[in-house]
């Protein structure tokens, strides 16, 4: 299972600027990641369509619009900087 997963949609501006920071940090750490677009599956689209993009982390929600880098970085190695925003 990849340790990052983007949610996001075609045409989703935030989703692309998510996608540049994931790519960086999943080259940087190694980690492997998948995208996964809510109009691909119902299920997704019920549970996340006004958050996206959403960063899960080990597939639990690390984040939604926009992703934190260094936030990002901790979770991978194990840290919490923070609490997930609400």
């Amino acid at each position: 299972m990849p340790r990052i997963t983007l949610i996001g949609k075609p045409g989703c501006h935030l989703c692309d600027d998510a996608r540049v920071v994931i790519e960086r940090v999943a080259a940087d750490t190694g980690a492997d990641w998948e995208e996964r677009s809510i109009l691909d599956d119902a299920q997704l689209a019920q549970t996340y369509w006004e958050q996206i993009p959403v960063i899960l982390v080990d597939g639990a929600q690390h984040d939604f619009w926009r992703v934190d880098e260094q936030r990002l970085r901790a979770a991978l190695q194990g840290r919490r900087r923070w609490s997930l925003r609400r």
